[in-house]
């Protein structure tokens, strides 16, 4: 999935890092982030081993097992930025409390919905936001 989601970006447009969990930790993914010159922030599985350096993919994915093995995952997760996809992750829960589904079925009514949404949340979190003033 992750190679036709990458299509759907338009070609002028540069793509910078991609960041996935494990499951997309594959020849092709890897591959594909690598021919629209992105970097790929993916974890690689537990149980993960070296892949024959046969192509640029092979060499990134075995340079982020590298990385893991020398610093640990933990380390390697804030090293590399992956630590910020919970935070988006914490967002589309947010969303999704408003309801799992969107209503409408014609695209503009269902961007509207989105922006609406979107809209309450900033609002919820502008109101939950602290205002702190200097003091002296």
């Amino acid at each position: 999935m992750l190679p036709d989601l990458l299509d759907q970006i338009p070609e002028d447009e540069e793509i910078g890092t991609v960041t996935g969990d494990g499951a997309f930790d594959t020849r092709r993914c890897h591959s594909a982030i690598i021919a629209r010159g992105g970097t790929g922030i993916i974890p690689i599985r537990r149980n993960g081993r070296l892949w024959k350096e046969d192509c640029p993919a092979a060499l990134a994915r075995n340079d982020i097992l590298r990385a893991t093995r020398r610093l640990g995952r933990t380390i390697w997760k804030r090293w590399s930025g992956y630590h910020v996809r919970s935070r988006v992750e914490a967002r589309m829960r947010n969303l999704k409390s408003f309801g799992e589904r969107i209503a409408s079925r014609d695209p503009d009514r269902e961007t509207a919905e989105i922006h609406i949404r979107v809209a309450l949340m900033n609002r919820f979190n502008a109101l939950g936001t602290a205002e702190i003033e200097r003091v002296a």
